[in-house]
């Protein structure tokens, strides 16, 4: 009997539970959950961003967003203010002190990553990021409706892909 062969997504499960827990304890000295590193780093990346706009990001209930912006709200780390566009909208953005404390966090989380993947070449690891990217971007693409990269046969009328 041949020996199978794990599977893509178990060995990409496998993979994030390690480097998740890795992350943790590297955000501990800054009081920080992954998620509000992740939250406090998307931030960051854009002029703000609202609540709503947050959760759809990370594919979390508005009410969990919620309960994470609030928690980075009293540590001081973002503020929110009313939207122009919009006065029920609050938009998020970075504080100085957020901005502080996030380069310290992606300074470690820099670390993380160089020994999580210090067996990769330079180019290897762009193309595992780029392979990501793109399945990643098939993702979103089948989230938002778009018909499925590949086709399958119809059973009990769903479409069943291989």
């Amino acid at each position: 009997m041949t020996a199978r062969k794990p599977r893509t997504i178990f060995l990409l499960r496998l993979l994030q539970l390690n480097l998740y827990s890795l992350l943790v304890e590297k955000l501990r000295p800054f009081a920080l959950t992954p998620i509000q590193y992740m939250v406090l780093s998307i931030s960051s990346s854009r002029g703000s961003w609202s609540s709503a706009e947050l959760a759809r990001r990370f594919h979390i209930a508005p009410q969990s967003m919620t309960e994470i912006v609030a928690s980075l709200e009293r540590k001081k780390l973002i503020a929110r203010s009313q939207s122009a566009e919009h006065r029920r909208i609050l938009n998020i953005r970075v504080t100085a002190s957020g901005a502080r404390t996030l380069a310290k966090c992606d300074r470690a989380v820099d670390r993380l990553e160089r020994e999580a993947f210090d067996g990769f070449a330079t180019e290897e690891l762009d193309g595992f990021r780029e392979l990501l990217t793109k399945a990643l971007a098939g993702m979103r693409r089948r989230q938002d409706g778009a018909a499925p990269a590949r086709t399958g046969r119809r059973v009990n009328g769903q479409l069943a892909t291989l």
